[in-house]
């Protein structure tokens, strides 16, 4: 599927040598020496305008290979975490819906939104969620069901999901999560507490399948409502 994002709705006009297609394109190229990474996910990530996920005083650093606060206690992911997330999660059978957990900034959502035909994403904290919604629609983002709530036991209620992405780390995740999974779909996850390891569960016709992706460093995934 393509999405042509609108990358400039009126926001952070003065950085525009911060912001320009230049500067996207040097941090794909940047990401593509550090780690194998899907090329369709890296097409996406040409295209969509990070500096408007993060506060105007950080946009100079958007497209830079790190994380930045956007208040609440929260981040927005570092690119390559992202790119590879998003690349764990589409190796295998198509994706048609998919779950997130933790829509935080909206880039990832962003990102998954210009992949997959449908994304309901979750997000405890309604500010951060109000705000990530008014900067989706304003970039043309059509495809994401953004829900309000905890999501440590996912949203069964609009699964089956051919894939799930948490971006928050739990020492164990809940078994409710898994059952949200359709055969063939991939789970992918944060999963520890002081050592955190990102891992990819698929789930079989024989019962799920584990796999330790590479190490991770995530904020907790927190319960309840905020």
């Amino acid at each position: 599927m393509s999405h042509s994002f609108s990358t400039d709705p009126g926001r952070h006009a003065a950085g525009i040598g911060m912001t320009s297609q230049r500067t996207r394109d040097r941090l794909v190229e940047t990401l593509e020496q550090l780690a194998p990474l899907d090329a369709r996910v890296l097409d996406v990530m040409r295209q969509v305008p990070r500096h408007l996920f993060v506060e105007e005083a950080l946009a100079s650093r958007a497209y830079d290979n790190v994380s930045l606060p956007i208040g609440h206690g929260q981040t927005i992911s570092q690119p390559l975490t992202v790119a590879q997330m998003t690349t764990a999660l589409l190796q295998g059978p198509p994706l048609r819906r998919v779950l997130e957990i933790g829509t935080g900034s909206g880039y990832q959502t962003a990102v998954l939104a210009a992949l997959v035909p449908e994304v309901v994403s979750i997000e405890r904290i309604a500010a951060l969620a109000a705000r990530t919604r008014r900067i989706l629609r304003d970039i043309g983002v059509r495809n994401v069901a953004l829900v309000v709530g905890d999501g440590g036991q996912g949203l069964p209620d609009k699964g089956p999901y051919d894939g799930i992405l948490v971006t928050a780390a739990a020492a164990t995740l809940s078994p409710k999560l898994f059952e949200q999974l359709a055969e063939g779909g991939r789970l992918i996850a944060p999963v520890g507490a002081r050592e955190q390891a990102l891992r990819r569960f698929t789930r079989t016709a024989d019962g799920l399948h584990e796999e330790r992706l590479g190490d991770a460093h995530f904020v907790p995934l927190r319960r309840g409502r905020s």
